[in-house]
């Protein structure tokens, strides 16, 4: 508002103006900080959804793993975590009828696409089938023999 000329009748009404224009300035950028916090508490008690493009991993363990041609060239048969609880590798049983025959090779997550629950390979099962074996477990060092223990384990520390 402009306190000069036809704007303002009165020195008093351009002190009033100035005055009611200052407290509402004041207040809107007194209560901004609170308004931002309240949005973003709401923002933060959104639900969420797991999106098109991800799996939970429970339901990858058993999987139908497709080629690009839509082929069925295998079942994911566990996932590799490493010291940092990240998935490291994807086993994939490949050839086997009823569990029987087939041999485990690893992938990286990386090289699996996902969408809409379902598990894509950029190969074919042939190539699959000429990778070498990935055992899940190590006769020498007993790695992948026990199951983690209930409490005390010692996962993700290093050790």
């Amino acid at each position: 508002m402009v306190c000069s000329g036809l704007w303002s009748l009165t020195v008093e009404r351009c002190t009033v103006s100035k005055f009611v224009s200052a407290i509402a300035l004041a207040f809107a950028l007194g209560t901004s900080p609170v308004m931002f916090a309240q949005a973003a508490q709401q923002d933060s008690q959104r639900e969420q959804y797991i999106q098109p493009n991800q799996m939970r991993a429970s339901k990858m363990i058993g999987s139908a793993v497709y080629d690009v041609q839509n082929r069925d060239i295998g079942k994911v048969r566990d996932l590799i975590v490493d010291k940092d609880g990240k998935i490291d590798l994807v086993v994939v049983d490949v050839g086997s009828f009823l569990g029987i025959g087939g041999k485990n090779v690893a992938v990286k997550l990386s090289d699996l696409k996902t969408d809409n629950n379902r598990l894509t390979l950029d190969r074919t099962k042939e190539q699959l089938q000429q990778m070498a074996n990935y055992s899940l477990e190590d006769r020498n060092t007993g790695a992948g023999t026990t199951s983690s223990p209930v409490t005390g384990g010692k996962a993700g520390s290093g050790r």
